[in-house]
């Protein structure tokens, strides 16, 4: 009897090969993951990279300015350590350690008035820029032309 698709993926993870081409299972340390974002001298170390999703660690010094602006993707920020103000859209909000906040695609964000240096856990879904190509062509998320 051939097996399933599902069979197959069990199977793959319990040999610790690829899973629809991605690793099965892969484990981080933030500290390690922190040497590697310090070593590339920017702000944002992308870790993990599949199709469905992108993982970085993102880095502001207390006092400073974040430069990003809207992505393409929706995205999950989760505060690890420190303290600053949140704008998304029109509002605002203070974030801290443990702090999540859901942003989706196309909407302004930014950190501010950072307080102690931010280590941020941030996951896009899709993976980040996987739409851009669609936004610069004028067509949202793949959105029909008008």
């Amino acid at each position: 009897m051939p097996r399933t698709h599902r069979g197959n993926v069990r199977a793959a993870r319990r040999a610790g090969s690829r899973v629809l081409g991605s690793p099965a299972v892969e484990a981080f340390e933030i500290d390690d993951v922190l040497v590697e974002l310090a070593a590339s001298g920017r702000l944002y170390h992308e870790f993990v990279r599949t199709h469905d999703l992108s993982v970085g660690l993102y880095r502001l010094p207390a006092g400073g300015t974040d430069p990003q602006g809207p992505h393409t993707e929706d995205e999950v920020y989760h505060v690890v350590r420190g303290r600053a103000t949140m704008t998304v859209g029109g509002a605002q909000r203070p974030v801290s350690p443990g702090s999540i906040v859901f942003v989706g695609a196309d909407v302004p964000h930014r950190f501010h008035d950072i307080e102690e240096e931010l280590v941020i856990l941030v996951v896009f879904g899709p993976a980040e820029y996987t739409h851009r190509v669609d936004h610069e062509r004028g067509q949202p998320h793949g959105a029909a032309p008008a």
